[in-house]
């Protein structure tokens, strides 16, 4: 009854081990006696009880890494950065399994050689380069060190997915130094912008005051014109009334320099009544008069034997 019992507990143990359940995203690795065998995808697997062994099981999920290191330029600055590498098995081909179960004794050994190739193709790349082009050579670099792995990574049956270089710093004379002479451009800028500003204000002021001098003396000049157009119409009216009068006074049998006397006192009027305040002297004397009137008709006289414009033909 017991030797029943402990074959058939044998039989049952064999039966169920000869079963292996695979995670998804998983790839297991089989061997016999030591020897690589075969690989299990993911799902309830059957495998030889006893002589078949999971050997590992390879994750084909994408990994990540943070890595913080220094380099030094070629002008002898040191460089800090901080970065995050992804990495992925290269894909889930028997041979590609195959390398990254057997080419490194384990999962460690594995992390150790990855970080130090990236950080040797960014030390060699950061070497050749200076302080100043450093920050604008980020996108550079990830290229530069995605070309020398890629080979490598493929050898060892991972391929890198990205490299992220999240931080780039340098010491904190050099940061210093740095914040000054950005501050410096940025004023420098600032003042410039500031000079062109002034400077279009300016010309644009002077355009509007010089087109208002413009208007303004071109409106002065037609004023003026004007002024004149009128005072000779003045003028010419005045001298057809005073010749119209001079006429009817002739014929009448009577003396013209009652004209200009009237003319007098009446220039008299005006300036007492348009004076806005001012004094005006004027010498009322007989003589004073005589000697106006006499200048008066021989302006008067004057200007009746001034030849005709062609305009007044």
């Amino acid at each position: 009854m017991i030797p029943s019992l402990i074959i058939g507990f044998i039989i049952l143990v064999l039966l169920f081990s000869s079963f292996v359940s695979v995670q998804q995203g998983t790839i297991a690795v089989v061997t016999v006696f030591g020897k690589y065998s075969r690989i299990l995808s993911p799902g309830l697997n059957f495998k030889l009880p006893l002589i078949e062994m999971i050997s590992s099981r390879i994750s084909i999920q994408n990994r990540s890494v943070e890595l913080e290191f220094q380099a030094v330029t070629v002008d002898q600055a040191n460089v800090y950065f901080k970065a995050m590498l992804l990495y992925s098995v290269l894909n889930q081909d028997e041979e590609t399994i195959k390398n990254v179960a057997f080419k490194f004794v384990d999962e460690r050994n594995l992390m150790q050689a990855l970080v130090r190739t990236v950080e040797g193709s960014i030390r060699a790349f950061v070497a050749t380069k200076r302080q100043a082009d450093v920050l604008i050579l980020r996108r550079d670099i990830v290229d530069h060190v995605k070309e020398q792995l890629d080979q490598i990574l493929e050898s060892w049956g991972y391929h890198l997915q990205d490299l992220q270089l999240n931080d780039i710093t340098f010491d904190d004379v050099i940061m210093k130094s740095m914040s000054q002479v950005v501050a410096s451009n940025n004023l420098k800028a600032a003042a410039e912008n500031e000079g062109q500003a002034l400077l279009i204000t300016k010309t644009k002021a002077a355009e509007a005051e010089g087109n208002a001098i413009k208007i303004s003396a071109e409106a002065e000049r037609q004023a003026a014109q004007l002024r004149g157009q009128g005072i000779a119409l003045f003028r010419e009216e005045v001298a057809k009334g005073m010749t119209v009068a001079a006429k009817e006074m002739k014929e009448a049998d009577m003396d013209t320099s009652v004209i200009l006397f009237t003319m007098w006192t009446e220039a008299i009027k005006h300036f007492s009544e348009n004076s806005k305040g001012n004094v005006i002297f004027l010498d009322g004397s007989a003589d004073s008069m005589q000697h106006t009137m006499k200048e008066m008709m021989s302006l008067n006289i004057l200007s009746q034997n001034q030849p005709k414009g062609k305009d007044d033909r």
